[in-house]
């Protein structure tokens, strides 16, 4: 994989006034809830919950050192993985059901959550991984911040569906090190069907824009661990319903020819996924073949390739 120039980084020091402000602005979201694309306007901090299930306090299901991320996010020594409860996405195919369908997890406070990130640290991770974090990015804009006045130096990795609204991206700048983003659909048809969103693919692209803007492409340290950047996850759909070609020509062409791509080929039937005429089967040969094709023709660089099970 290329080693592309870092952009330089520009983290908010969170001892200045710009960092309270940030705090004050992202909680203002969630007073009639505009933080994701929904905006579904619930009241969480009156006790709402919204779309996403989520109210005010935060829910998390795990804290742990995880292994099985890209090799520039787990390393050698793993990822420091904090999973979200819920989600903004509602995807019948999702492999973490329990968690951001069914709300497994318990309710904790920002210094449980600062205490877990600092324990996680300790522990010796190359990065704190959030997961599902997008229904509480004010809450963890405050934590990141509080946890970097304790300690905390290493890259903050925000772990998303990529269904993000610009406006709350916006406050993570200087917060985030590195966009872990989910391409799911190349066209709105497919996205309707199997997430319940009707805007995915225009939401998502000028999500990835905004992100790419803040951090760049992906960037290596000399070990091979990322520390800064975009690094693109596309899970490839049966039946073609991920629109690989989409997503990859406008990646190349858009964004970055040298955008890292992770072409994941792992998809299984789960969760609501079963029986349905066509996301019920695994993925055939020929099918993951067109995607690695299709990121070979749009003249995209960087990228990983999963081995087809």
């Amino acid at each position: 994989m290329r080693k592309s120039a870092v952009k330089p980084a520009s983290r908010l020091n969170p001892d200045t006034p710009q960092a309270a402000q940030r705090i004050s602005e992202s909680r203002a979201l969630l007073q009639e809830c505009r933080v994701c694309p929904w905006e579904c306007g619930a009241k969480r901090l009156d006790g709402e919950t919204g779309l996403c299930q989520a109210g005010e306090p935060l829910i998390v299901a795990s804290a742990n050192v995880h292994h099985g991320e890209e090799p520039p996010i787990s390393g050698t020594n793993g990822s420091g993985t904090i999973f979200l409860t819920g989600c903004s996405m509602h995807c019948t195919y999702c492999q973490n059901f329990p968690i951001s369908q069914q709300g497994a997890g318990r309710t904790v406070t920002a210094d449980d959550v600062r205490t877990m990130i600092l324990d996680l640290q300790g522990r010796g991770v190359h990065n704190i991984n959030f997961v599902t974090p997008t229904h509480f990015a004010p809450q963890l804009i405050e934590v990141i911040l509080k946890a970097r006045q304790s300690g905390m130096t290493l890259p903050i990795v925000w772990n998303t569906s990529g269904y993000e609204r610009v406006e709350t991206l916006r406050l993570l700048d200087g917060i985030v090190d590195i966009y872990l983003a989910d391409m799911r659909y190349g066209d709105m048809t497919a996205a309707r069907q199997y997430s319940k969103v009707i805007d995915y693919p225009l939401v998502n692209r000028a999500a990835i824009a905004e992100m790419h803007r803040q951090v760049g492409d992906l960037h290596l340290d000399k070990d091979g661990i990322a520390d800064r950047g975009l690094l693109v996850r596309h899970l490839v759909l049966p039946g073609g319903n991920s629109g690989s070609a989409e997503v990859f020509n406008f990646l190349a062409g858009d964004i970055s020819r040298h955008t890292t791509v992770s072409l994941m080929s792992q998809y299984f039937p789960t969760y609501r996924a079963a029986g349905d005429a066509v996301l019920g089967r695994r993925l055939t040969p020929a099918e993951y073949d067109a995607a690695v094709e299709a990121f070979e023709r749009s003249g995209l660089t960087n990228g990983f390739c999963q081995e087809l099970e």
